[in-house]
């Protein structure tokens, strides 16, 4: 008796088992190409955040050169909300960008942004140009003290400042006012950490002193 009995739970046990394991199997199959998929989504949004920065700088450079060379502003493509204002440059590590009117994540999404309400460079106060950590000022943390910065004004001024200092502060607390009329700054700005990957509270800063005027 024994025996029929356990050939008839092996009867009933053992198929559900073998369904049961090709179930999991599947799922598992299902997860792990989900989990594929995801992946490659994000690798996919990365390398066209990188191409649309690179892209949008070949333009932004077109622009300002004819910015330059017109005297007026000229948006980069025709449904832009901004401008170039500025190219700032740092000599020593070979690097250089175009620097767009206003802050908006719009802007910021093609190059650094001068934030709204501050001075052109080289004016009395304090210039500040921001940028996401991950691209155009992915270079900012080997910035030294005692590094030249070149900025050259879309009206033609060429403006070179010093590196005098870092800070991290809060993005709400950076102590920085812009229109303190007792020298001529520039500071730049990017979050923090710098190789984070989600947005937080706190800011990198790089602070620069006006040296000479061309």
């Amino acid at each position: 008796m024994r025996s029929a009995m356990t050939e008839a739970i092996s009867d009933v046990l053992l198929p559900n088992l073998a369904r049961l394991a090709r179930a999991t199997s599947t799922l598992m199959m299902v997860l792990a190409v989900a989990l594929a998929l995801a992946g490659l989504a994000l690798i996919g949004q990365g390398l066209w955040i990188y191409a649309k920065a690179a892209l949008a700088q070949v333009l932004l450079e077109r622009a300002f050169a004819q910015t330059l060379a017109t005297g007026t502003a000229v948006k980069p493509w025709s449904w832009a909300d901004t401008w170039p204002v500025a190219r700032v440059e740092f000599p020593r590590l070979g690097k250089s960008a175009i620097v767009l009117h206003g802050s908006s994540g719009q802007a910021l999404a093609f190059g650094p942004g001068q934030v709204e309400r501050t001075p052109a460079a080289g004016e009395r106060g304090t210039t500040i140009y921001a940028a996401h950590r991950d691209t155009h000022f992915d270079f900012l943390g080997r910035v030294a003290v005692g590094d030249p910065v070149t900025v050259t004004r879309n009206d033609g001024r060429v403006v070179q400042f010093r590196v005098i200092g870092t800070a991290i502060a809060r993005w709400d607390d950076s102590g920085i006012s812009p229109t303190a009329q007792d020298a001529r700054r520039l500071v730049l700005v990017t979050c923090w950490p710098l190789d984070g990957r989600f947005s937080g509270p706190l800011r990198y800063l790089v602070y620069a002193e006006l040296v000479e005027n061309s």
